[in-house]
């Protein structure tokens, strides 16, 4: 009898917990934000990125000729308007970067000012001569007498992309 007995609480606790139990729906309202890029160069990931004012700090510990590799984000200022061969990037309200494209190897859209970038890369300081300065100027469409004010040459914060992802919006 008291086998019967055990065996019974042993069959009736395996037929107990091999039952599935439903809990109540609960209804999720939380939102998640995940930003759609499109991808130009390099396949990289949005993930590690620093901000425009970290980088602004790089580039203020940084010597011409000095680089270093480093992945960021940013909305974009200005785009070329030929080809999308470069484009500027803020790093905060009066300072930003020259973006170029590692071996001239991709584009950026011509109408992508205003969007949120991530751009992979290394960042560099140099000086540009005022030929070159002259050159970006007509490229972005200035007036001749724009052009013609340019008369020094710039220590420029450059940065050269190997991949970017531009924000689909």
């Amino acid at each position: 009898m008291k086998n019967i007995m055990i065996f019974s609480l042993l069959a009736i606790f395996v037929l107990t917990a091999c039952k599935e139990v439903k809990k109540p729906a609960v209804k999720d309202n939380s939102v998640t934000t995940e930003i759609a890029y499109e991808s130009f160069g390099a396949k990289i990931s949005s993930e590690k990125a620093v901000d425009a004012a970290a980088l602004l700090a790089t580039f203020n510990s940084l010597k011409i000729g000095d680089t270093v590799s480093v992945k960021f984000a940013s909305t974009i200022k200005e785009v070329c308007s030929k080809k999308g061969c470069w484009m500027k990037l803020p790093l905060d309200n009066e300072t930003e970067t020259m973006v170029r494209f590692k071996d001239y190897g991709f584009f950026m859209p011509l109408d992508a000012n205003g969007k949120e970038v991530i751009v992979n890369g290394i960042a560099y300081l140099k000086e540009t001569s005022v030929d070159e300065l002259q050159h970006y100027a007509k490229d972005a469409g200035k007036s001749a007498e724009e052009i013609a004010k340019i008369t020094t040459p710039k220590r420029v914060l450059s940065f050269e992309a190997d991949g970017v992802l531009l924000a689909k919006k």
